[in-house]
């Protein structure tokens, strides 16, 4: 059976391969991405955070079961507690201080996607939020799986390493692989076969901006 991710990740092949195979992705994959867009990167990526607790605080609100909620409520605390821990450490091994991360404001890209999934998470339900996030929380998977298993990979002299093993081990792929169940889980019971068309361009516009925001780190802009 198709997983509602593949048929909207068939839907939007222009929009994904644009995303997936982005040069910030490609030159993550080769080492040779500057130092510069990856700190602007990971700067960006720490306020993106932020806003991705307030999705899945929307999450909590909008889930119809208690197992929902409590699956929702687990992912902000493990945002708030661990992640957000987790990349300022990241972010200190790149010489980014917290107190650079507290100063830095949101790029326009940063804005456009976050803002973005939160609108859609206040104005539709659980299945359009998990729909705009999965860009970001399947995608992300995606790219990391592909990029730690491809033949050709050497991570021995890689300096994003980290980064590409973070996004392709076991524990990440088992989020991103929850995470698609649950689109499927979440379509059957609120009619996602119906709303297709609906999602569909709901996932197109999010990975748009999901390549707006590789972009964002290449230029280094705001």
């Amino acid at each position: 059976m198709t997983t509602l991710f593949k048929r909207l990740q068939n839907s939007c092949r222009k929009e994904w391969h644009a995303y997936t195979q982005h040069e910030f992705v490609r030159a993550l994959d080769r080492g040779t991405l500057s130092e510069s867009s990856f700190q602007h990167y990971l700067m960006q990526d720490y306020l993106f955070l932020i806003q991705l607790a307030r999705a899945y605080a929307i999450c909590v609100y909008k889930s119809d079961e208690l197992s929902e909620m409590r699956q929702a409520s687990h992912l902000v605390t493990n945002i708030l507690d661990k992640e957000m821990n987790l990349h300022l450490r990241f972010c200190d091994d790149w010489g980014i201080s917290s107190e650079v991360l507290e100063e830095t404001q949101e790029a326009t890209a940063t804005v456009a996607y976050t803002r973005f999934f939160l609108e859609i998470g206040m104005s539709g339900d659980l299945l359009d939020l998990h729909v705009a996030l999965a860009p970001c929380v399947i995608g992300y998977g995606v790219i990391g799986d592909k990029l730690i298993n491809k033949p050709t990979t050497d991570l021995s002299l890689n300096p994003f390493r980290h980064w590409i093993e973070e996004y392709g081990g076991l524990n990440y792929q088992k989020l991103a692989a929850t995470a698609c169940s649950q689109l499927d889980s979440l379509s059957a019971k609120r009619g996602g076969k119906e709303r297709l068309p609906a999602l569909v361009e709901i996932f197109r516009q999010a990975t748009k901006l999901e390549a707006q925001f590789w972009q964002m780190g290449l230029d280094q802009s705001y």
